[in-house]
């Protein structure tokens, strides 16, 4: 049976090697994408890494290019890559602006318009976006990561709606604070007041995020579809 080409974005991140580890099985075939770092998992006949600079649309279209030219297209998209530019929305630079939201909406734009087609000659898909519980509450400092996460959000729900008919879900993840990720880069003091903040009292296992995929990825999730399910120890529901 032909595998399955799973597509992480952020693939040598803390999330993103997460995930690597937990879908490198034989029905998949992963392709890494990377930029700065490779991932901690090297080729294989089931790993092909792929770099791009997601801030540069012509380096997305033409790492999928290389993809369907050598692997005919993409059957499930996980959009993990994100930064993060922390500053008052009074003081955050343009250029801080611009790059936030080309790696954390518009590169999930222009990844899920070159994988669409693939999917739907194929009648099934599956693209996960990784959203952020701070789309939904906003935070100080994060101006340009909530408006890029919360965009990730509505751009989700619309996919979903155009896609249904296709076989193809769309949803989102909106994530709180987890044991690896972008919390590697707040100071352990920091760490503890937001902690105190969980209602759970505790960051998160990537292996929630991880069997959370799993499940959408699944035939069973495939009426599942527009959704953003939230995964943050109690911080906000909706």
């Amino acid at each position: 049976m032909e595998k399955k080409k799973i597509l992480i974005t952020g693939a040598s991140g803390g999330m993103g090697s997460a995930l690597t580890e937990w879908f490198l099985q034989d029905e998949y075939h992963l392709l890494l994408h990377y930029f700065d770092h490779l991932p901690l998992i090297p080729e294989s006949s089931s790993v092909t890494h792929c770099r791009a600079d997601l801030r540069d649309s012509d380096q997305i279209v033409r790492m999928m290019n290389e993809i369907t030219d050598r692997f005919g297209g993409v059957d499930i998209l996980i959009n993990n890559a994100g930064i993060s530019r922390s500053g008052m929305s009074w003081k955050i630079s343009e250029n801080d602006w611009v790059e936030t939201m080309a790696v954390n909406l518009n590169a999930p734009f222009h990844l899920s318009k070159a994988v669409i087609p693939h999917m739907r000659s194929r009648k099934f898909g599956r693209i996960i976006n990784i959203s952020s519980v701070v789309a939904q509450t906003g935070n100080v400092g994060t101006a340009a990561y909530a408006a890029s996460k919360a965009g990730l959000i509505g751009l989700t729900k619309t996919l979903s709606k155009e896609l249904a008919s296709s076989g193809i879900s769309v949803n989102a993840l909106a994530l709180g604070y987890f044991e690896t990720g972008m919390i590697a880069d707040v100071p352990l003091d920091q760490q503890a007041q937001i902690i105190q903040g969980i209602p759970a009292g505790r960051l998160g296992s990537a292996d929630t995020v991880c069997k959370t995929v799993e499940w959408l990825l699944s035939d069973e999730a495939g009426y599942v579809t527009g959704q953003v399910i939230n995964l943050n120890g109690g911080l906000h529901s909706s």
